[in-house]
């Protein structure tokens, strides 16, 4: 494990040099940054901490509808790292009320306009505060796609490129078991609301919710179910709404199946994969 463990940390750098060296040095273009997408699960803390060195920043989607403890515990691991951390909230319009106050609450059907909202546009707002000049700049994006995590991730990409933003994923062929000797071996951080929810608990947006997962969440966090539990009275007081899109996670209950689930959702992908098969 020593050996294979080495080779893949070796591995991970020699990807972002080469994505570098090609899309970004190779086309004459100027590199405008290096973020990694930290969405304060285990996993993405263990990409983060892999290139806390490198990287010039970190990026975390305030998505309004996740768990506090799990944001700060964002904030806390990059000021000790000293990773300058750049936190984006989804614009006005676009907030999680907004939406299912207009819409109602969202099942299977709807994950991919909730992603959009709520993570493409922070994403977004990220590349337009380091890139003034999208025809001469590329800024690199880190994140911690895995092709083991789920069948639809099985074709991850090592390198994409989406206009001038470059997505890499270094720890494509890492499995669980690689994750774990890694840290076993250095001193990352655990994210408390992760360890005890199995995700990172930055975006409960319930689409793929199960049945229960509210009252596990309030086991744990009684203060993000009652917030969720006065949405859910807020969204019944307009009228405009079936009383099933009354209530987060309806969906548990769907057997619509989506297309599209979104590339920072890990979680959504293997649940997704429940409601399909």
């Amino acid at each position: 494990m020593t050996d294979r463990l080495d080779n893949l940390i070796a591995n991970a750098h020699a990807l972002l040099d080469s994505a570098i060296a090609e899309h970004v040095a190779g086309a004459r273009r100027e590199l405008a940054g290096v973020v990694i997408l930290f969405s304060g699960g285990n996993d993405s803390t263990t990409l983060a901490h892999l290139f806390r060195e490198r990287a010039t920043h970190a990026a975390h989607a305030n998505t309004g509808i996740g768990i506090e403890q799990t944001r700060q515990f964002v904030r806390d691991t990059c000021a000790s790292w000293g990773l300058p951390l750049i936190e984006k909230c989804p614009p006005a319009g676009s907030t999680y009320r907004e939406l299912v106050l207009d819409q109602g609450f969202p099942g299977p059907g709807h994950h991919w306009k909730m992603y959009q909202r709520l993570k493409e546009r922070c994403l977004d707002a990220v590349r337009m505060d380091l890139i003034s000049n999208p025809w001469r700049q590329r800024v690199v994006y880190l994140a911690g796609r895995r092709r083991d995590e789920s069948k639809r991730r099985t074709n991850v990409p090592e390198v994409q490129r989406d206009g001038s933003v470059l997505w890499v994923s270094p720890l494509v062929d890492w499995t669980r078991a690689d994750l774990n000797a890694y840290r076993r071996r250095f001193t990352v951080p655990r994210n408390t609301v992760a360890d005890l929810l199995h995700m990172s608990g930055e975006c409960l947006c319930g689409a793929f919710a199960h049945r229960g997962e509210l009252a596990e969440i309030g086991y744990w966090f009684p203060e993000v179910r009652a917030h969720i539990e006065s949405l859910e009275a807020d969204v019944r007081a307009t009228g405009k709404h079936p009383e099933k899109r009354c209530a987060w996670g309806w969906g548990a209950n769907s057997q619509v199946r989506p297309s599209k689930v979104g590339p920072l959702c890990s979680s959504c992908d293997a649940r997704h994969e429940e409601v399909t098969t």
